[in-house]
């Protein structure tokens, strides 16, 4: 619980110096924004590592995983949609809900509530010493999956912002497939240290690469000719060619949460400045027309990170209507740990801003992200008192 609320205070630490450090900094501010992407490339890069490395089936008998691919692509599907919908319909003009560009950010932005955490829910569930209980066994297939779904369908959706198709756009889909081809050839078949040192070598490695290919066809073809593949999916794909070995002890721990926490207080360094004195349309310069949106008072500010909470929420209760087999509250309990909320919602929130992406949408869903991560503890009581109806832990 400490390490969820702490997760929290440093997202929200970043958010409120976001809106200092500019007048503080001055000239330099761009400088430094600039280092804190690199670091936040790199430190998203190793925790996708760590998550693709969790990323283990049995290639010979894939047909059981179906329906829990299928109930995880729904989880992550359905707040994901909600919130896209309550983004449109209640935030944006009336005239702006049938543009093409209204539609393509709103779904990008709202993808930031469709994966579950699954460090947070491991270690909660471990932490009360269910991991031979259905809900654990079967929470960390889900919490893998939508992972995993998250990250394919960011690949439509960055596409659909780039917008035109041009050789460029071709060349990263070839890039693209050839690494989900890499990825499920040699799933598991390389060897190499996996102590957190050695992770973070690896992210540094993964990040540089992405980071090169950009330049490099910056420096020959220009801004709009560049390749900018996100680190996401090949800081995954190369978490999933390892083989997998636990590397326990609490230097391991400590370093792997200092490196989230000091993601989250990149993700709220990231955010763009908001200047709460506008009372009309949002005079930013920008590529993103929901960037334009006006800002709105605190309250109302409040009353939509509620409603966006409780609806991404609502929309991770598909487990609910799977299962049949299991018992009610064993599917309740599953369902409700699917709440958990972390980094790889907070990398989407990431790269959406690497789109220009801003005003009081994108501060809605940070502040979204943060009370979520604030009731994980009410979340995690709830899962105990469920699973212990059904399972006495050993």
């Amino acid at each position: 619980m400490k390490k969820v609320l702490s997760f929290s205070a440093m997202l929200m630490l970043g958010l409120v110096l976001s809106q200092i450090l500019p007048d503080v900094v001055g000239d330099t501010y761009s400088e430094f924004k600039h280092m804190v992407e690199v670091m936040l490339g790199i430190c998203l890069a190793f925790i996708m590592i760590n998550v693709g490395r969790e990323f283990e089936i049995d290639k010979s008998n894939v047909g059981i995983y179906v329906k829990d691919y299928f109930v995880a692509m729904f989880a992550a599907a359905v707040p994901w949609i909600l919130i896209a919908i309550y983004y449109v319909f209640a935030l944006m003009p009336s005239e702006w809900w049938g543009l093409g560009d209204t539609w393509k950010e709103t779904l990008l932005l709202s993808r930031f509530a469709a994966p579950t955490s699954a460090g947070i829910l491991f270690s909660m569930l471990a932490a009360m010493n269910l991991q031979k209980s259905w809900i654990y066994q079967k929470a960390q297939t889900l919490a893998i999956f939508d992972d995993l779904d998250t990250i394919i369908l960011m690949v439509p959706l960055q596409v659909a912002m780039i917008g035109e198709l041009n050789w460029q756009m071709m060349a990263m889909l070839l890039i693209i497939f050839g690494m989900f081809v890499v990825g499920w050839r040699y799933m598991s078949r390389l060897d190499i240290s996996q102590t957190w040192l050695a992770v973070f070598a690896y992210a540094v490695f993964v990040y540089g690469a992405t980071y090169m290919v950009y330049i490099v066809t910056h420096h020959f073809f220009g801004a709009k000719g560049a390749i900018h593949i996100e680190v996401l999916l090949p800081a995954f794909i190369f978490g999933m060619i390892i083989k997998n070995k636990h590397v326990g002890g609490k230097i391991e721990e400590r370093a792997t949460t200092m490196i989230s926490l000091v993601f989250m207080l990149l993700v709220g360094l990231s955010m763009p400045f908001i200047d709460m004195g506008q009372d009309a349309a949002a005079s930013v310069e920008s590529d993103s027309l929901i960037a334009t949106l006006p800002i709105m008072s605190g309250w109302e500010i409040a009353l939509h990170v509620v409603a966006v909470t409780l609806l991404s929420n609502l929309g991770k209760m598909v487990p609910m209507f799977f299962y049949r087999d299991r018992s009610l509250a064993e599917r309740l309990a599953l369902s409700i740990g699917m709440f958990t909320r972390g980094e790889v919602g907070a990398g989407v929130i990431f790269i959406a801003i690497g789109y220009n992406i801003g005003g009081p949408v994108l501060l809605i869903s940070v502040l979204a992200l943060v009370l979520n991560l604030i009731l994980t503890g009410g979340f995690v009581m709830l899962v105990k008192r469920l699973a212990l109806k059904t399972y006495t832990a050993k």
